[in-house]
């Protein structure tokens, strides 16, 4: 009798307790079902990790970067159904309701965020800058890796050579999923080479208009500086010196490379004689007058939607936009966390480039 009373007892102690336990706090979302990860004002180290030996010249100098506000950052990757519900249509190349969006340009995935700020639901979104986005992917950890990189990424090693749902993935020590591999990640700034020269110690916003870009992305099999991205920058011919000549072709792979080092070094010619193409526009355009970079007198720009500045010479959108977070078709040197990417203008779609977002109170 006693025993079945200590039972009963402790079975109404427990149910109890349940009742009172606060449920565990779930992630804030919004209306679309994107989830949030709260994400605290502080300071981290940015650029090239420590110990890492394949940092291109365009992530040093490692410098001290404070956000001085707190943000709210995607969970996820923004995924395909919830680019359908807010934009009617699908772009993506590996199609999923669950996998992210991909193929859609810098300037689409601005139009996204007008649409859902356009839903007025007290908060106000926005692409990530690009200290955002590497504060929130490190999650306070110095390593070229926020995890075992198996165990974080989707990459050219386990992709099968397709995305992948979101969220399939172990997070990082904030709770963010695929800040490494999957799709890279379109951010706010624009780029420029040595931008980590002379960027604001607090809330940098990246390079302006006008400002001498440069290669950009990871080492690959070459070494440093042979990595996708890093178109050449803006801007005229420095001073009286005369056009820079052109940087030479990356070798190709010795004979008995591997498929995958085969395909990284013809990404690496790719965007080598995008490089080129990009410095001959820069040499055409610096002859233009209110054109120029350093040396010169600032560019003259219109402004077009969104307030992306427009090329006067053939009135597109300008400016090098950023992306970060490698993707899965890539190998492990491109995923690191520092890794910084660069692509000629607002309308280029590639099928491993998607975006999260980010929010605050309207009241910020």
């Amino acid at each position: 009798m006693k025993r079945f009373l200590f039972l009963a007892f402790t079975v109404f102690a427990v149910t109890l307790l349940a009742q009172k336990a606060p449920p565990p706090a779930a992630a804030p979302r919004n209306a679309i079902g994107m989830e949030f990860v709260k994400i605290s004002s502080g300071s981290f180290m940015m650029g090239c990790s420590s110990n890492d030996n394949a940092c291109n010249p365009d992530e040093n100098p490692r410098h001290r970067v404070q956000l001085t506000k707190n943000f709210e950052i995607g969970k996820f990757e923004v995924t395909q159904a919830q680019w359908v519900a807010v934009m009617k249509s699908n772009p993506s190349s590996n199609k999923g309701d669950s996998r992210p969006v991909e193929t859609v340009s810098k300037l689409e995935a601005q139009e996204f965020v007008t649409k859902l700020n356009d839903m007025k639901d007290g908060y106000r979104y926005r692409l990530p800058t690009e200290a955002e986005w590497e504060y929130a992917a490190r999650a306070g950890v110095d390593a070229p890796y926020s995890g075992t990189l198996n165990e974080v990424a989707w990459y050219s090693a386990n992709s099968e050579d397709e995305t992948h749902p979101v969220g399939q993935k172990s997070p990082n020590a904030w709770g963010l999923y695929d800040t490494q591999g999957n799709v890279r990640e379109w951010v706010s700034d624009l780029y420029s080479a040595n931008y980590y020269s002379n960027s604001p110690a607090s809330d940098p916003p990246g390079a302006t208009v006008g400002e001498r870009g440069g290669r950009g992305g990871p080492g690959g099999p070459g070494g440093p500086g042979q990595g996708p991205g890093g178109r050449g920058g803006r801007g005229g011919p420095q001073g009286n010196n005369g056009p820079p000549p052109f940087p030479p072709l990356p070798p190709w792979p010795p004979p008995g490379a591997s498929q995958q080092q085969q395909i990284d070094s013809l990404r690496a010619q790719v965007d080598a004689l995008q490089q080129q193409l990009q410095q001959l526009r820069n040499q055409i355009q610096g002859g233009l007058p209110g054109r120029g970079g350093p040396g010169g007198p600032p560019g003259e720009f219109g402004v077009g939607p969104n307030g992306v500045p427009l090329d006067p010479l053939d009135g597109l959108p300008t400016g090098l936009p950023v992306v970060r977070g490698g993707g899965w078709d890539q190998s492990g040197p491109y995923q690191r966390v520092s890794a910084r990417y660069s692509y000629y203008g607002p309308t280029l779609r590639i099928s491993d480039i998607g975006f999260r977002v980010v929010r605050e109170p309207v009241a910020q």
